[in-house]
């Protein structure tokens, strides 16, 4: 892959050449990312397709975004106000919580088509249903046809909730990148630049989102928060941040798996031995970067368990509203339940997963993150398999 190459394609697809504020960012983290992927990924030609297309997908989203603001600047008179962001922790019930507030008719997710296909934004009747969505859980199914694995472990709809490294990987500042092909140095490229300049652009796609009638309260979610949380918050001021917590020996082996049966599906090589490392580190870096961070501002985390969460699901998200300071309307919690009568655990296949896959020791995992567990009493947990 060249990085002109690529972005000379997103322009020709586009008609366009402007990435906007903090494009020269995004170049730089396209650049590490393509050098990563030749020197360090060892891609298939399927891996390279993929990630090509990927890398094309995203600057041209980036440069319809940047055009649409340049044309209407009026969509950032309108700011994100006090959103709701789940910042993690990987594999602890993110995707649960925020499928749970999307159900509440009060609340704005950002869904998986609109966040690679942003422009012209939607109206509200196109929010859930039409071609665009139609073509986006199109990509979705092909997706999880080349990689059948993933259904199990982390399937998303189209309409549905998504996490907001879909948007941040056009800032090239992004964990999504690592999650797809095994890039050491992008990730140790991306988590030491100026991480301003990717939420900045965020903020732009949350405000083109909202312009054309739909408005919300945004309910924002990505365990790729957590080691992004001075810039997240310099952008969003007034976010209400929440934490969830689990077994990080479950977590581990959960992230892992995922990592493994995402990655593997474009590369013939075995990379288990670095995502071990890799994402055992990226784990502590997380829960260090949180500890900092609650020290630094005290109170301004909400801190839920992952055992309450998939325990009891509304009242959870009931106390959540409560220490927000967010109504729990009738509406809200009978809507959360209906769909958790609906859309029982494991009705996409079950995530199964062990530790010696990886070479994990449950121990030394143990006495790892003792202090994590310590302080937020996180109860122990069996790992699946």
């Amino acid at each position: 892959m060249n990085a002109d190459q690529v972005l000379a394609e997103a322009c020709e697809q586009t008609g366009l050449d402007d990435l906007g504020d903090g494009g020269e960012v995004a170049l730089a983290g396209l650049a590490a990312y393509v050098e990563a992927c030749d020197a360090e990924a060892d891609l298939s030609e399927l891996g390279g397709l993929v990630v090509h297309g990927a890398l094309v997908a995203a600057l041209a989203n980036r440069l319809r975004v940047a055009d649409h603001v340049a044309r209407h600047p009026e969509v950032r008179e309108r700011p994100i106000e006090a959103p709701v962001v789940v910042v993690g922790l990987f594999r602890a019930g993110t995707t649960l919580i925020s499928n749970l507030l999307d159900q509440d008719p009060d609340n704005r997710a950002l869904l998986r088509w609109e966040s690679g296909d942003s422009v012209p934004p939607p109206a509200p009747h196109e929010l859930r249903t039409g071609p665009r969505v139609e073509a986006g859980q199109a990509g979705v199914d092909m997706l999880e046809a080349i990689n059948p694995g993933i259904r199990a472990i982390h399937h998303e709809d189209a309409d549905a909730p998504t996490e907001c490294i879909a948007v941040l990987g056009q800032a090239f500042q992004s964990i999504s990148w690592e999650a797809l092909a095994n890039v050491p140095s992008y990730a140790e490229w991306w988590r030491s630049s100026d991480l301003t300049a990717g939420y900045g652009y965020h903020r732009d796609v949350l405000q083109v989102l909202q312009s054309n009638g739909c408005e919300g309260r945004w309910t924002l979610k990505s365990p790729g928060h957590a080691l992004a949380l001075d810039a997240l918050t310099a952008v969003y001021p007034d976010a209400q941040l929440v934490v969830l917590h689990r077994d990080p020996v479950t977590l581990t082996a959960s992230v892992s798996s995922l990592i493994h049966t995402m990655s593997s599906a474009f590369s013939d090589a075995d990379h288990r031995p670095y995502i071990r490392e890799h994402w055992t580190r990226t784990l502590e870096d997380c829960i260090a970067r949180i500890d900092a961070f609650d020290g630094a501002h005290p109170g301004r985390l909400h801190h839920v368990q992952y055992a309450d969460l998939v325990t009891d699901p509304v009242g959870t998200v009931r106390r959540l509203y409560g220490a927000l300071g967010i109504e729990a309307t009738d509406q809200a919690m009978d809507a959360i339940a209906a769909h958790v009568q609906d859309r029982p655990r494991g009705a996409f296949g079950v995530h199964s997963y062990d530790l010696e896959s990886y070479g994990l020791v449950e121990d030394e995992l143990r006495e790892r993150f003792s202090g994590y567990v310590e302080r937020y009493a996180v109860p122990r947990e069996a790992p699946a398999g």
